[in-house]
């Protein structure tokens, strides 16, 4: 199974409830617990500044794109053994399509 197009509405719901309290969206806003996701789209792991990532986030060297984001956010911790990313994943595929949908409009 891989990316398809999802309904961003609903990704910007679930963003807000499982995501918003560790990460922010917009240029120029502050990293929190985790990175701040804005540009997030073609850059590599472990990239955001200012942002202390572990090695294992560094080194992965993997480009966020709709089909790495959709493996990844099913999870995190086997996507990237060693992420100090505590979110345990979205298991349903509809889920992670609608936020990675809402991501790629919000974080440009």
């Amino acid at each position: 199974m891989s990316f398809q197009e999802g309904d961003a509405s609903k990704g910007a719901t679930l963003f807000k409830t499982r995501c918003a309290q560790c990460h922010t969206l917009g240029a120029g806003e502050p990293n929190k617990v985790g990175p701040n996701l804005h540009g997030l789209f073609g850059r590599k792991t472990g990239q955001v500044e200012g942002f202390s990532y572990t090695a294992a986030n560094v080194n992965k060297g993997v480009v966020w794109e709709e089909n790495t984001l959709f493996e990844y956010l099913e999870n995190p911790k086997k996507y990237i053994p060693g992420t100090k990313m505590a979110f345990a994943g979205l298991k349903k595929g509809k889920d992670r399509n609608d936020l990675i949908t809402h991501l790629r409009e919000a974080t440009k």
